[in-house]
C-alpha cells in the first residue's frame, strides 16, 4: 500500500445496517459522537481546515461514513469529491499511515478526556 490520502477515515457500525434510519438511537448517537470527535482530531491534531463526510451505500448495503480532511493550501478545484485528485495532497505508505493512526488514537483519547478544546 503506497501513496494513499492521509487522514481519510471510515466509520461504520459493528452491526450490519443498510444505512441511515436503520440504527438504534444509541448506535446513531455513538456514531455521531465518534464522527464529531474524529473531525476534531483531524482538525486540531492533523491540521485540517475542513472535514468532508459522505455516505454513498450504492455498492454495499452497509452504512459506511467516510471522513476526509481538506488540508490548508488545497486548491479550490480539488475541494469536495475531488480531494483525492489533488497531486500535492498529504500522502504516504504504511509507515506514514501507522504514524497517523497513532496520532489519531492519542488525539481521540485526549478529546474524550476533554483536553482538546472545541
Amino acid at each position: 500500500m503506497t501513496d494513499v490520502y492521509l487522514g481519510y477515515l471510515m466509520v461504520e457500525p459493528k452491526r450490519h445496517v443498510a444505512g441511515w434510519g436503520h440504527l438504534t438511537d444509541d448506535e446513531a448517537s455513538a456514531i455521531g459522537l465518534l464522527m464529531n470527535d474524529l473531525g476534531r482530531v483531524l482538525r486540531d491534531v492533523e491540521g485540517a481546515e475542513h472535514i468532508y463526510s459522505l455516505v454513498l451505500g450504492d455498492a454495499v448495503p452497509h452504512l459506511h461514513v467516510h471522513l476526509a480532511p481538506r488540508y490548508p493550501g488545497t486548491p479550490r478545484e480539488y475541494w469536495g469529491v475531488r480531494i483525492n485528485d489533488w497531486p500535492d495532497a498529504p500522502r504516504g505508505g504504511v509507515p506514514e499511515i501507522e504514524e497517523l493512526c497513532e496520532r489519531v488514537r492519542r488525539g481521540l483519547a485526549s478529546v474524550r478526556e476533554g483536553r482538546i478544546g472545541s
